[in-house]
């Protein structure tokens, strides 16, 4: 039986509660965003659904169903099945009044004038069109595939086309190999190309620069110290492999340990870990999902996690970076409709997965963490995290995002992050509640059929996550999340008094500078190479055509005087090449570093 027409749409309408909507209205997504987030609170709902749940709303008396399986819950319900009570924690979580928290969020995007973005498709139309004139008349023998015949192309022409005349010749600013630790400075090796980068030739010598590209952001690289100590003592015990999958005798004391100090970090029943990142992600996400389920997508999201989302066959909605508005409407508007028309019958979904990222590593953006809760509460989907580039990184405790916010980490369904950034280490974690746990390890293709973690890595990682709860009986964890806090404040308010476009929250260490144009980007890794300073330049495809920037990633372990050296020498770089596009007002006040305060209540 299905409700009246007119008591589905009433309830749409009402959306995900008046908390999220005031918040929501008014709001320019394009530009200099201050805003304050609602870490919880939600609105009114009613229905009964087709899997056997009935909900009363207490404040209208209205009783319905609905035979979209993913339904809104609120603390205004009681939900009881045709076979007694629920036992969901979604609804046991929302039946006490919430206490609304807030942050201010203060992330730029400035877009660039007009003249700079007719500028950059002009040049990108130059360079493609002289890659294409190079090709007619002096084609490479390596060009056509040989003895293919019946067979389609190995590689797709276009991206041939891309790699060998537009890539190619600014090949030299990328695949730097290094020849040292990736800590505060970083060691790389020298190479020409007597070719225009079809071939490079290392010349025997090394550079010393700036270590501005790693992910290093709490310092945890290093080859001396107590983690360093702790990951050299454990390969005397342990050797260098478990020589197994984690379900074929590769799992060691070391992995057990890791993962009681894993969740209890993280604040949640368990959690399982993985030897790689990019396959915590990729190996995964297939678990937990299936035909019929629905997966809704934002469109940042890095490659791990879009390859995870399409293995399964799952239906895949992509919503708008960081827009919760949007994503309320693909909520509500699935969950109305249900699966895609299949004979004339529609069927509710089998489970609805919102996935996001905390820190977004291309755009320096933090996810809108508790809207986003409040709408997967409000539309009983499930939350799955990626706080690869947040744990560590982000939060009073470097606990990342949840923390940050001041969230319920049990609020989130599956908080997944990586050992290689702030841990200075390699792999990847799974967090949340036992029972997912429990299953993953049964289940995951990554448990069943990839290599364990190696005991080294793994003692890396203890010692780290033992330092940050304090267990080593210092502040130094403290010390360095709070380092890390400074360091990145300082560096983006220095770089906007200087009139340079960068995007993304003050508080996040990934810091893109728009410098747009193909030529500029290959200008400027150059020059700051010869200054002594590694950045990694990012452009078309990996960016939007018109988005082309440096990414700086910060450190606890730069000092002052390494980042004052590097703005130096940026904003040098930035006027000799006209990168000083921002028009908003410029406080010249100069900036006390001592005086910064972090994670102030």
């Amino acid at each position: 039986m299905r409700c009246e027409i007119f008591s589905i749409e009433t309830r749409m309408e009402e959306g995900a509660g008046e908390a999220v909507t005031e918040l929501l209205s008014g709001v320019d997504f394009e530009n200099t965003k201050h805003q304050k987030v609602i870490s919880n609170g939600y609105g009114p709902y009613s229905g009964s659904f087709a899997n056997g749940y009935t909900c009363i709303n207490k404040r209208n008396g209205y009783r319905g169903s609905e035979q979209n399986g993913h339904v809104l819950a609120s603390s205004d319900e009681e939900c009881t099945s045709k076979k007694g009570p629920i036992k969901n924690r979604y609804i046991k979580s929302t039946l006490k009044e919430p206490t609304p928290k807030t942050r201010i969020l203060k992330e730029s995007f400035e877009p660039p004038t007009l003249l700079t973005a007719a500028l950059t498709h002009i040049s990108f139309y130059i360079l493609m069109f002289l890659g294409y004139l190079s090709q007619a008349l002096f084609p490479p023998k390596i060009v056509k595939e040989k003895n293919r015949d019946g067979y389609l192309p190995l590689f797709d022409r276009f991206a041939s086309f891309y790699s060998r005349y537009v890539y190619r010749r600014i090949r030299d600013c990328w695949n730097y190999p290094i020849c040292s630790v990736p800590g505060n400075e970083v060691v790389l090796k020298n190479r020409v190309t007597n070719d225009n980068g079809w071939t490079f030739e290392f010349t025997g010598s090394k550079t010393k620069c700036l270590n501005l590209a790693s992910y290093n952001y709490l310092g945890f690289a290093e080859n001396s110290g107590p983690c360093a100590e702790f990951a050299i003592e454990s390969i005397y015990k342990y050797g260098v492999t478990t020589g197994g999958t984690r379900q074929q005798y590769g799992t060691c004391d070391l992995h057990v340990e890791l993962e009681k100090l894993t969740a209890e970090f993280l604040g949640v029943e368990d959690a399982i870990t993985f030897g790689m990142g990019f396959a915590t992600n990729a190996l995964n996400i297939p678990t937990l999902l299936s035909p019929g389920c629905l997966v809704i997508s934002d469109e940042k999201n890095h490659a791990s996690l879009i390859l995870g989302i399409r293995l399964p066959g799952a239906t895949v909605k992509v919503f708008k970076h960081n827009d919760v508005k949007h994503l309320e409407q693909i909520l509500r508007e699935s969950i109305y409709k249900g699966q895609p028309n299949q004979g004339g019958v529609y069927k509710p979904w089998k489970k609805i997965l919102i996935v996001v990222e905390g820190v977004y590593s291309m755009e320096g953006t933090i996810v809108r963490l508790p809207e986003i809760i409040a709408l997967k509460k409000k539309y009983k989907a499930y939350l799955y995290l990626d706080e690869a580039h947040s744990i560590g990184a982000m939060g009073k405790h470097g606990r990342g995002i949840v923390d940050y916010f001041g969230c319920d980490p049990k609020d989130i369904d599956i908080l997944m992050g990586t050992f290689t950034k702030s841990f200075g280490s390699a792999g990847g974690y799974i967090a949340g509640t036992k029972e997912l746990i429990d299953f993953l390890r049964k289940n995951s293709f990554a448990s069943k059929h990839a290599w364990a973690m190696a005991p080294p890595v793994a003692a890396q990682i203890i010692a780290v996550l033992k330092i940050l709860m304090g267990r080593d009986g210092t502040n130094e964890g403290q010390k360095r999340i709070e380092t890390l806090a400074r360091n990145t404040r300082y560096f983006r308010r220095r770089i906007e008094q200087m009139g340079i476009i960068i995007h993304g929250n003050e508080d996040s260490p990934v810091v893109p500078i728009l410098v747009y144009l193909y030529s500029k980007i290959a200008a400027m890794v150059r020059t700051l190479i010869k200054e002594k300073i590694a950045t990694v330049g990012v452009g078309y495809p990996a960016t939007p055509l018109m988005e082309g920037r440096i990414r700086i990633c910060l450190s606890a372990a730069h000092t002052k005087e390494q980042l004052d050296y590097a703005l130096d020498v940026i904003e040098k770089v930035a006027d000799e090449l006209g990168l000083k596009y921002s028009r908003k007002p410029i406080n010249p006040e100069p900036i006390d570093y001592d005086k910064i305060k972090v994670y102030v209540d």
